[in-house]
């Protein structure tokens, strides 16, 4: 079996971050900052998007997001375990997980740099099958094609595998890929948002993922 992470607001708290090297960004560029709330709703589709989203409406043009990037990538690369930290239980998840056997894996709009020092950096003693973010020739969620490779590289099949993340693009990427859905309400979308794309599973901590279905039955067959 095969559990698929969502990384941001799914593993780990980090729009402190992510705030900070926007508002940096912002700053260097000459553009008024924004609240972390307002980040958080920026966040999901990558970097380009939520530069473009952070500008003011009349000043979203490509020039200035290609300077914004510049400057975010530039702080975020030295800043991204600042404020950073994974979710209460996440740890424990992924040990309970590993020990049973099952195949874990990560899939993140975030920049495949920056997935993979973050997740080596907070989980360094666990194995995951495949850590993917953005990366050329790779189309962002929910487009489908990040989950297709990885059950590709895992060579699960799709009733084998259950997709876990916090927000409206992971519902959208579950469903795109065909593949369960299990929402999280810990993470930078409301239960509320998160229920109106009818996931699966809808649970409030890490170790209730444990409890699903699908997991309890790979416990009893191993």
């Amino acid at each position: 079996m095969l559990v698929i992470f969502d990384l941001d607001g799914t593993l780990l708290d980090t729009i402190d971050d992510l705030a900070a090297a926007t508002n940096h960004a912002l700053g260097v560029c000459g553009f008024p900052v924004r609240s972390v709330e307002a980040c958080r709703q920026f966040v999901g589709n990558g970097v380009y998007k939520l530069l473009e989203r952070a500008l003011p409406e009349d000043a979203r043009t490509p020039q200035n997001i290609a300077d914004m990037r510049k400057a975010f990538f530039a702080y975020y690369d030295e800043h991204l375990t600042d404020e950073t930290r994974p979710y209460e239980g996440i740890e424990q998840l992924f040990t309970t997980l590993q020990t049973r056997g099952i195949k874990l894996a990560v899939c993140s709009n975030k920049y495949q740099r920056a997935t993979q020092h973050l997740m080596a950096h907070f989980f360094p003693t666990i194995q995951f099958a495949c850590v993917l973010g953005q990366q050329e020739n790779m189309a962002l969620k929910p487009h489908p094609q990040m989950v297709d490779e990885i059950l590709r590289i895992t060579q699960e099949k799709k009733e084998n595998c259950i997709y876990v993340g916090d927000s409206d693009v992971d519902m959208q990427t579950a469903q795109n890929a065909g593949v369960k859905a299990c929402a999280v309400t810990w993470g930078f979308r409301s239960r509320e948002e998160l229920a109106a794309y009818r996931p699966a599973y809808l649970v409030d901590s890490p170790a209730q993922i444990l409890m699903l279905p699908e997991i309890q039955r790979n416990n009893q067959s191993a």
